[in-house]
């Protein structure tokens, strides 16, 4: 899989920086140009600062919505404290919103490999640490040894975020990660695995159940969420609003096509949902 090299540098002060989001600034503004008429582009300021979305993982939610709703933050933050911490940053400190006043040193050099970016103008990224070797604005082949340099495929090894995979991730990689994955699941005490209850079964009894208690894929939570906030007394009719959300997905293990996270959903009582597939096991279209 050939992908583009952005080479700059990472810098997240005055930003809310998670697990899987984090700013980057190219040496040349300019090379944002090069990703060309893709479906989308970068959204970047005047000097190239572009938000990185990384690839083919999902971390818990810190912040999601209006409402900024979270996730238990004993992982959310994890996640987003090893990813600074990968990259190269110490001594990170924080308001009480979670916007970062300081870190040492104030930017990192780093790189990322990218394809383009998501419906929110975000680059979807691999993402590197340190100075890279040779020129950036190159398309770069992508195997499985440069996907286990990455900061994606680090956090995947450390149990820290869900994989979460699209179809413009080449298969090869898809399994590199799936791999990883299911490694750290199987390890005992790693990261948030020995807490998920995403195909065990979670118990919902009000959004706090989300907030404070269970440990789920984050694209179920947001889903969860968005439907709570209905006023929905209960979670029986939680399949039906997942059929007219029509996310778009492939089942990895028996190639079916489907039009709706109801599909690998299950709803008992009224309070304890589930997936019936692991993660992994799940490739989406893009929007």
């Amino acid at each position: 899989m050939t992908m583009l090299l952005i080479n700059g540098s990472f810098q997240v002060e005055g930003t809310q920086p998670d697990g899987d989001t984090v700013h980057f600034t190219p040496t040349d503004p300019n090379t944002w140009e090069l990703l060309g008429t893709r479906a989308h582009a970068v959204k970047h300021d005047a000097l190239g600062r572009a938000t990185l979305r990384l690839d083919a993982i999902d971390a818990l939610e810190t912040h999601y919505g209006a409402n900024r709703v979270h996730q238990p933050l004993r992982f959310a933050h994890a996640a987003r404290d090893e990813l600074l911490r990968w990259l190269g940053f110490e001594n990170v400190r924080q308001g009480p919103d979670e916007t970062v006043t300081a870190t040492e040193p104030a930017t990192v050099p780093g790189s990322v490999l990218t394809g383009g970016a998501d419906v929110h103008g975000r680059c979807v990224s691999l993402v590197g640490r340190g100075a890279c070797e040779g020129p950036g604005g190159v398309e770069v082949d992508v195997d499985a040894a440069l996907l286990r340099t990455t900061a994606n495929h680090h956090l995947l090894t450390e149990g820290l975020v869900y994989p979460t995979f699209y179809r413009s991730l080449f298969p090869s990689l898809r399994e590199e990660l799936t791999a990883a994955a299911r490694q750290a699941r199987t390890a005992p005490g790693q990261g948030l695995w020995p807490s998920d209850v995403t195909t065990a079964g979670a118990k919902v009894t009000a959004l706090s159940s989300l907030t404070d208690d269970v440990v789920i894929l984050p694209k179920l939570f947001r889903r969860l969420v968005d439907f709570l906030q209905l006023g929905a007394p209960s979670l029986t009719c939680f399949p039906a609003y997942l059929a007219g959300v029509r996310d778009h997905f492939t089942v990895l293990s028996t190639g079916r096509r489907c039009a709706g996270l109801h599909a690998v959903v299950e709803v008992t009582d009224g309070q304890t949902v589930r997936m019936t597939q692991p993660p992994e096991d799940l490739v989406f279209d893009e929007a």
